[in-house]
């Protein structure tokens, strides 16, 4: 099995103040998960001096976009790809990094807008990923007919899994990378197992070093 990296992903801005927080209380993380765009109420979005501040501490970033309220249908699914696309060259973020598009499971979703998401996405030059519950909700059913109609899909996407959920850690004692996946086959390279910090606004999570390698 490759290396395992530990990081944070967070809704709020990663400032010099929440980033001695968290060292302090849970290690330095190796990344760090942004949102691309600012939602109201959901997340503030990344910033260019966001991204040198983390980058100048040795963190990478992981890129997620937030900005849909449903997952239906493929042109919708080229849409959020396209928006994600622009942000991220508008933020600088390099060709080849995944970004992840945050399926929560309430969030509706289809095989159909899966497969716009990733054709757009991968023939920009980024790599397609998806954050996403697969036990709760359906998204496991979605993707993996989306994978089963689409060889892109299977080969290309990458996968940020949220179970188990056994909750936040220090990096130290951090878990054996063990997510729960998909009923089909995919490329499970990330986990957030610990969410909602009581002590700082964040989530805790593992990635493969496979990820890692394409992280900004």
């Amino acid at each position: 099995m490759s290396p395992v990296m530990w990081g944070v992903d967070s809704a709020a801005v990663a400032d010099a103040e929440l980033l001695t927080s968290v060292k302090r209380q849970y290690g330095s993380p190796d990344f760090w998960g942004r949102y691309l765009s600012t939602v109201q109420d959901a997340s503030e979005g990344l910033t260019a001096a966001e991204i040198r501040f983390l980058k100048s501490n040795g963190i990478k970033i992981l890129p997620i976009f937030n900005n849909f309220r449903e997952a239906v249908g493929k042109r919708n699914g080229i849409v959020a790809a396209q928006n994600a696309i622009f942000h991220a060259k508008r933020l600088g973020i390099r060709k080849g990094t995944v970004l992840f598009a945050n399926i929560e499971k309430f969030l509706e979703v289809d095989a159909h807008w899966i497969i716009g998401w990733v054709e757009a996405i991968f023939g920009s030059g980024y790599r397609p990923g998806f954050y996403n519950d697969p036990v709760t909700g359906n998204f496991n059913t979605a993707y993996c007919q989306a994978a089963a109609e689409s060889s892109m899909v299977k080969n290309q996407s990458i996968i940020w899994s949220a179970e188990p959920e056994t909750g936040i850690t220090n990096k130290r004692n951090a878990p054996r990378f063990k997510p729960k996946k998909p009923n089909c086959p995919s490329n499970v390279w990330a986990w957030q197992y610990g969410r909602n910090s009581r002590t700082c606004p964040l989530d805790t999570v593992l990635v493969d070093q496979k990820l890692f390698n394409l992280l900004h």
